[in-house]
């Protein structure tokens, strides 16, 4: 069976990988997980058992060098390793090389990584650049149906690296898992395999940092929700495919948080705890009680400037259509914007994925700034053209995409001045539009 499942890896992997591999072991990677002041994690796949190990360095005294631990990828874990630079300085850019089986892998880009500054609000916050996108289909000749693909213009990942964010947020639905998938570990193990092989997304996963939560695709089926029986298996995978800096807070589930200057981010998990979307017998949740109650307390805990709450779903939207949280939860959609309301917690921004197109929603609140949210979508799914017909009342003039996209935040300037740029470019790298939010104005 183990030989099986290594041949069916090798296959898949060995089709899409062929053409950015520099080494014959290398599946896919290397790539830049989550980043803290002292220590960066680093994800890699390879084809088959393979000693793994990396070198890194500060760009500004190269010849001093270090080593991270040697790990060996194995059946077991779907040949994956999970490195990490220790050691490491706040606000430092570094260079490093991967190596295989004690051989260096070559590559047609410079190797990068950096650290989050040392911000104590005594000087100017740092520039912190920021990319997200959602719903990344690749096709699959071996299981998806004849026809037009579903998935397409993959050089979308080319387009993004060459704008060199500083981090990549993903906001769901980062892989499909087809029927051939959801129902095993093996085959959730191959579906992440044969995506993150592409050769157009190698050079995006290898020089930005990446975070990930999931939406249904990359849970199990669509819609799915807590009573997925495989949902404990997928969240296995999931970690083994990223490197997030925890998973869940304290009850399961993939809830994380992190920092970066004076941005915190929130990434929330709606699917662990998700009722089902017909369910009538009791009142129906998106995130469960443990995890509202852990974001209301870290929002208000947080001093950061930006609070950027990042969810698989749309919030604002009060349409009722498909997945919002109008329609699937409008009770506790109520009560998340009123705690936020009472709580008056400046600076929230909200993040989110899901619907295969893009906009910029504005709700505004009586006596307190008004409630931003973006919505980004998709990567390289196909776009929902009929989002023209969806009236969605908060949307602002000029913001809707239907077609492939990603964003780009900028938190910029200085201290007293704090800018969020928005914008949001096709698969091209062509500039759709842009608008300007000012931390000021996100205040009580």
């Amino acid at each position: 069976m183990r030989k099986l499942w290594h041949s069916a890896v090798v296959l898949i992997a060995g089709s899409l990988s062929q053409l950015h591999a520099q080494h014959p072991l290398l599946s896919a990677g290397p790539m830049l997980g989550a980043a803290a002041m002292r220590e960066v994690c680093f994800w890699v796949q390879t084809r088959q058992s393979a000693t793994v190990r990396i070198a890194y360095w500060d760009t500004a005294f190269p010849a001093h060098q270090w080593w991270t631990d040697s790990v060996r990828t194995t059946p077991q874990t779907g040949y994956t390793a999970h490195l990490r630079a220790t050691g490491l300085l706040p606000g430092r850019v570094y260079g490093y090389r991967l190596y295989l089986n004690g051989e260096p892998v070559s590559f047609p880009y410079p190797l990068r990584f950096r650290t989050p500054p040392l911000w104590n609000g005594r000087t100017n916050p740092p520039t912190l650049r920021v990319a997200a996108g959602s719903c990344a289909f690749i096709t699959d000749s071996l299981t998806d149906p004849p026809g037009r693909p579903y998935g397409g213009e993959y050089h979308i990942f080319e387009s993004i690296a060459r704008l060199e964010p500083d981090l990549m947020l993903w906001l769901g639905d980062n892989v499909y898992f087809r029927q051939t998938d959801w129902d095993s570990r093996t085959g959730m193990i191959a579906r992440y395999t044969h995506d993150r092989a592409l050769p157009a997304l190698q050079r995006l996963l290898s020089t930005v940092h990446h975070y990930a939560i999931w939406d249904d695709h990359d849970y199990g089926p669509n819609d799915s929700d807590r009573s997925f029986l495989y949902k404990d298996t997928a969240r296995e995978v999931f970690q083994l495919f990223w490197c997030n800096p925890t998973y869940g807070v304290g009850n399961g589930g993939i809830t994380t948080a992190f920092s970066w200057g004076d941005v915190d981010f929130f990434l929330l998990d709606n699917r662990s705890w998700r009722t089902p979307n017909r369910l009538r017998s009791e009142r129906r949740t998106l995130l469960g009680e443990a995890q509202r109650r852990w974001l209301r307390d870290a929002l208000v805990s947080s001093r950061a400037t930006w609070k950027i709450i990042v969810l698989g779903g749309q919030l604002l939207n009060p349409v009722p259509a498909f997945e919002t949280y109008a329609n699937c939860a409008p009770e506790e959609r109520e009560e998340l914007l009123r705690m936020l309301q009472q709580e008056q917690i400046p600076g929230v921004l909200i993040l989110s994925g899901d619907r295969h197109f893009t906009e910029l929603s504005r709700l505004e609140r009586p006596g307190l700034y008004p409630l931003y949210e973006l919505t980004v979508s998709p990567l390289t799914s196909s776009p929902f053209a009929d989002a023209v017909r969806e009236h969605n009342p908060l949307r602002l003039p000029g913001t809707l995409v239907t077609e492939r996209n990603f964003a780009l935040l900028e938190f910029t300037g200085p201290l007293e001045d704090r800018i969020l740029h928005i914008r949001v470019y096709n698969s091209a790298g062509h500039l759709l539009w842009e608008r300007t939010l000012r931390a000021a104005e996100l205040r009580p």
